[in-house]
């Protein structure tokens, strides 16, 4: 498998003297799609951050494709896509001109632009929507104007922060479809989310994050085990509240 996103003890956050990520090492691969769950405050948000150069880490490396932001920054950022939680839009473009701003930033050629935006118009029915100002829609069509700009780019890796919120239904069940589409094209998904059915469901792996360290991470058997269940069976919900409530087996897996 090629490592796609390599983080490697990773210290982290607002202050140097109090940080709120404690040696975070982690790696996501290609066509492989891994779930970030935590409680809130436990330091996802601050993880993403680093991730994508917000904030500069106190310790460790954070590399995308073998580039450093430090040292490549370029090739850093074009390796990755961001979806946050709250949707950006711009609210004098409309959603056709996002689209083609994101086309541009990413150096997208034309012909690969016009079979992806159709598509993905039409898979997030969006298309009678096309020339709304951002201004006019609601949040959840501005979030879902939010992935289809990611999901245009088709970087090497996705970064996404608690997607569903203010999705419908069937925009749910599209971004979840394309997500599988694109790992299977290779891309690699890291995704942050606390409906814990959805990340059980999709995803390969996990990543348990509480009061800013790892406490478990690996498959659903591995995290089952961390918990202290036997024989590894168990569902993640189960896994993840004996976790953070101190009832698992001690230390992280690797």
């Amino acid at each position: 498998m090629n490592t796609v996103l390599e983080v490697r003890q990773l210290t982290g956050g607002y202050s140097p003297r109090r940080p709120v990520l404690h040696d975070l090492s982690f790696e996501v691969g290609a066509g492989e799609m891994v779930g970030l769950i935590g409680l809130n405050g436990a330091g996802k948000s601050t993880a993403i951050k680093h991730i994508l150069g917000l904030m500069q880490q106190q310790q460790g490396e954070i590399r995308i494709q073998g580039h450093t932001l430090q040292q490549e920054p370029e090739k850093y950022r074009s390796a990755l896509a961001y979806v946050p939680e709250t949707p950006l839009l711009f609210d004098e473009l409309t959603v056709e001109e996002h689209l083609r701003l994101t086309g541009m930033a990413y150096d997208v050629e034309e012909k690969l632009y016009e079979e992806r935006t159709e598509s993905l118009l039409d898979e997030f029915y969006m298309t009678p929507k096309r020339r709304s100002f951002a201004a006019h829609l609601s949040k959840g069509m501005r979030q879902k104007v939010m992935i289809m700009n990611a999901l245009l780019a088709r970087p090497a890796l996705y970064v996404i922060d608690e997607p569903f919120l203010g999705l419908d239904p069937l925009g749910i069940r599209s971004l979840l479809d394309k997500l599988v589409e694109v790992t299977r094209e290779g891309s690699a998904v890291f995704m942050s989310s606390h409906i814990l059915s959805t990340v059980e469901s999709y995803c390969s792996r996990f990543i348990v994050l509480h009061q800013g360290a790892i406490i478990a991470q690996g498959t659903l058997e591995q995290v089952c085990e961390a918990a202290g269940m036997k024989s590894g069976k168990g569902s993640l919900e189960e896994a993840f509240y004996r976790l953070v409530t101190g009832g698992g087996s001690n230390g992280p897996l690797g």
